[in-house]
């Protein structure tokens, strides 16, 4: 059987898997710096090119190499890059793409470190950026200038759930000669594969969704062609942002139940959802799978499903919002997202703390939204702990 023409559920389990000569059922952890040639020409040959083989865990390790085939098989895209955190696979593409006098467009609700990063740091290099409100494409349209290289955006938008329309955004690029970036995290390859719109390269905080597990940090990126994998993977080794054998053991294992896990989280967060937007204490709720959110009839014809990425905002605005989180109790009051357990945060004083107030304002992050990351647990017991916890307010 070729394992590459398996579905999806397969490949979760089975591929980049490699064979290991004592039949261990599990690709065994190789927690090494380095590797023994079997003689003098078989390491020149490994450097050459010559001939296939492991030389530094820096250069590739049979852990890194699994999930990178895996994720990149998932993807749909020509090969993964592993990286040693989801940050340091934004940096891979920025310092890849970008050089003196370039410009980038971005979403302007991106992650926001994402963001800040590339206002705070990347303008001493002479790069520039703009972030507009890409779920209108017409304003990606209007940002594009003749120096502009990169078109990086982030669908279902972070923290506020927007829908950016990845074809009709690809095709705006392409018109222009735009590489396109477009962070997968919030809904991972099961439920969107941005290389089918288009897409140049696909970017993973795998911290989230992909790992599950809330035990590591990790970040991937899928080429989909040939020649931008070996640029990326250029930058990733000589910059030194590889991803350690471990970490990529914990995520390739996690990697294995992202179907069932994401499932059940859906099958939560539509429920939690509609529950949200018919509490009266509720201002608003913004949910791809809620008929109320602005772009439902996109997210149901790009996305497999709507994810389980909740933001709304209490009546009462901040405080509300302060007081509903410090009162919640089956939830874990903490940043991140995408693991088994719920968890719910306030980004305008968190994640998208660094951006400015009139940053946040125009990316539509109100200092009320409030973010919940929907978890696996019994939905009763969720639903109970978010009564409560509104009660309190």
């Amino acid at each position: 059987m070729n394992k590459k023409n398996t579905g999806f559920n397969s490949k979760l389990v089975h591929a980049g898997t490699i064979p290991d000569d004592k039949g261990s059922a599990v690709t065994p952890i190789y927690q090494t710096s380095t590797f023994q040639f079997r003689d003098a020409d078989h390491g020149a040959r490994c450097f050459s090119g010559e001939e296939k083989g492991y030389i530094y865990t820096r250069l590739g390790n049979p852990n890194t190499d699994e999930l990178e085939v895996a994720v990149a098989e998932l993807e749909k895209g020509f090969g993964g890059i592993s990286a040693s955190s989801g940050m340091a696979a934004v940096n891979l593409v920025y310092l890849t793409i970008l050089s003196q006098g370039d410009h980038m467009i971005g979403h302007d609700a991106l992650y926001g470190p994402s963001r800040g990063i590339m206002e705070k740091l990347y303008p001493k290099f002479g790069i520039e950026s703009d972030f507009v409100d890409c779920t209108n494409v017409e304003n990606i349209k209007k940002a594009i200038k003749p120096n502009t290289k990169l078109l990086y955006l982030e669908t279902p938008a972070n923290p506020t759930v927007g829908i950016t329309d990845l074809k009709a955004a690809c095709d705006i690029a392409k018109e222009h000669n735009l590489i396109v970036c477009v962070d997968n995290t919030f809904c991972s390859p099961y439920l969107q594969r941005p290389i089918e719109f288009g897409a140049d390269i696909v970017l993973h905080s795998m911290t989230k969704f992909i790992n599950g597990h809330a035990d590591i940090v990790a970040g991937m990126l899928v080429a989909k062609d040939e020649a931008m994998y070996h640029e990326l993977k250029y930058v990733m080794i000589n910059g030194g942002f590889n991803m350690d054998p471990h970490q990529a053991w914990l995520v390739r294992r996690g990697l294995k139940t992202l179907s069932i896990r994401m499932d059940k989280a859906q099958e939560n967060s539509i429920k939690v959802a509609e529950f949200l937007e018919a509490h009266p204490k509720v201002d608003w709720v913004l949910y791809p799978g809620l008929k109320s959110h602005p772009q439902y009839e996109l997210a149901e014809a790009q996305m497999d499903g709507p994810g389980a990425m909740i933001s709304f905002e209490l009546k009462g605005g901040i405080q509300a919002g302060k007081t509903m989180m410090n009162n919640v109790d089956l939830a874990l009051l903490a940043v991140s997202l995408g693991g088994i357990e719920t968890l719910i945060q306030h980004p305008a004083s968190m994640t998208h703390s660094k951006l400015s107030a009139k940053a946040r304002e125009n990316a539509g992050i109100t200092d009320g939204l409030v973010r919940l990351s929907v978890g696996i647990e019994d939905l009763d017991d969720i639903i109970s702990d978010m009564s409560n916890a509104l009660s309190k307010v």
